[in-house]
């Protein structure tokens, strides 16, 4: 079907999408530029020279250990995604629809659920399982639209579940950059992701999503499958055969049982020994968990690895980005300049003057909703944002829970128009951006209005607990 032939809405979409192909740049660049800005302003309100690039200097490294548990929530869902019996479930699931609009719904329930485990392996899951149904000549699919829903988890309620990096890092006082915690204190999930308004607001996201899905996925006549988009060797590679004898560790189980053992005795003790809730809501042990069931479910050393090595070009983004948000959080909380005051502050106070307890969450909403289009960093915002936003919840007296998780439903509205967070789903697809876009502008028509209004109303309904500190 040709893009004049689709809705004023969809055009819109496609055109935004080529635009932002041609002349979008790498998120690093946005990265950069805060670095600039941030540092710039430090020193237009008076940080000297030498106390601002000390600022950055000393904060650049401060979230290493952030950094690496990121990128190792995208290690760990690629993984169990691609594992073998992973793989034929997602076969056995591609069974189950009947119609291709049903698929496209399918695809996003899947996404949207699986993705508040982990957005890394939502996004991988997802992909998969599009690419199993497109292989069953019985079923005529959008193969775009099908793509789009899988991306769902990511566009739509990611930030909710327990992959949430702002939740993980709030609930783990180690990871939190400087300063922060002395605002905050520890917030449990109970306090964020597990509140009965996030639930709510989770679910009435889910619900949504999944009638956009139905109203906007092409007819069987009008869809445009897998092989129209030329993409046909849609199984995944089996494993090569072993060459040589000493790769024969590499292809017997034995190692990947005893490492699994080890890994599993231990996650045994953590789970025996601390409250479900808060033995998960280590993003230790989260990613532990999911790297030993990757290591278990490919069997052989040789599988998990290869896994590993096409699941870490995924994560360079993380890697390259996070330093650049550690010096900017540093620029923001150590650098003071009139009065000793640091921009963190500034900006809690600027919060403070526009915003009140009750428009806070409708404020703050807008916000993270605008800069997460300009920094896609999957939660890495929150670690620059953190310390000038829950200031300025704590001095209007805001739930400081809530205010996590405005952050989080806002900051996830942009991705659906964003092709940073799509590009490993494209890839597992074969599909480009301006494929998948105009499906899911569609959900961000909705989206916005429903998650502002949403985020405001329920906010109403919580009172403010001072921080409490570990």
């Amino acid at each position: 079907m040709s893009a004049t032939n689709e809705g004023w809405m969809a055009r819109a979409a496609l055109r935004s999408a080529a635009w932002s192909e041609r002349w979008f740049p790498d998120a690093w660049v946005f990265a950069a530029l805060g670095v600039i800005i941030v540092a710039v302003a430090a020193l237009a309100f008076g940080a000297s020279p030498a106390v601002t690039v000390n600022a950055f200097g000393d904060g650049f490294w401060s979230l290493i250990p952030f950094t690496m548990q990121m990128a190792f929530v995208v290690i760990g869902g690629y993984v169990v995604a691609t594992a073998p019996v992973v793989a034929r479930f997602i076969e056995l699931l591609a069974r189950a629809p009947r119609t291709g609009r049903g698929a496209v719904c399918y695809v996003g329930l899947v996404s949207m659920l699986a993705s508040l485990l982990s957005w890394g392996f939502s996004l991988v899951f997802g992909g998969l399982l599009v690419r199993a149904l497109a292989r069953r000549e019985d079923l005529r699919m959008d193969y775009r639209a099908a793509g789009a829903a899988a991306y769902l988890g990511l566009g739509a309620v990611w930030a909710m579940g327990l992959s949430s990096s702002a939740a993980q890092l709030q609930a783990n006082p180690k990871s939190m950059p400087p300063g922060l915690l002395n605002i905050t204190g520890v917030l449990p999930f109970s306090q964020t992701i597990f509140l009965w308004q996030s639930i709510v607001l989770t679910a009435v996201l889910i619900a949504v999503s999944l009638v956009i899905c139905w109203f906007t996925a092409p007819s069987e006549r009008n869809a445009r499958t897998a092989q129209d988009f030329g993409v046909t060797d849609t199984a995944t590679p089996a494993l090569p055969p072993r060459q040589r004898p000493g790769e024969w560790l590499e292809y017997s189980p034995l190692l990947s049982l005893l490492i699994g053992l080890l890994g599993l005795g231990w996650l045994g003790y953590e789970f025996a020994t601390k409250p479900a809730v808060t033995a998960i809501a280590n993003l230790n042990t989260y990613n532990f968990l999911f790297l030993t069931l990757g290591l278990l479910l490919h069997w052989r050393p040789r599988s998990f690895l290869n896994a590993v090595s096409l699941a870490v070009p995924s994560t360079a983004g993380v890697l390259i980005q996070f330093p650049l948000y550690g010096g900017i959080a540093s620029l923001l909380t150590h650098a003071p300049g009139f009065a000793d005051a640091t921009l963190a502050h500034r900006l809690s106070g600027l919060f403070v003057h526009i915003a009140s307890t009750e428009t806070f969450s409708l404020v703050m909403g807008v916000y993270s909703a605008i800069l997460g289009f300009f920094v896609p960093s999957g939660g890495g915002k929150w670690l620059v944002e953190a310390p000038y936003v829950m200031q300025a919840a704590n001095d209007l007296h805001v739930h400081l829970g809530w205010a996590v998780q405005v952050y989080n439903a806002a900051e996830a509205l942009p991705n659906l128009i964003n092709p940073f967070w799509m590009l490993p789903l494209l890839g597992v697809l074969g599909l480009k951006a301006r494929d998948v876009v105009g499906f899911t502008f569609m959900q961000l028509l909705v989206h916005l209005p429903l998650v502002l209004g949403l985020l405001w109303a329920l906010g109403l309904t919580l009172t403010y607990l001072p921080p409490v500190m570990p």
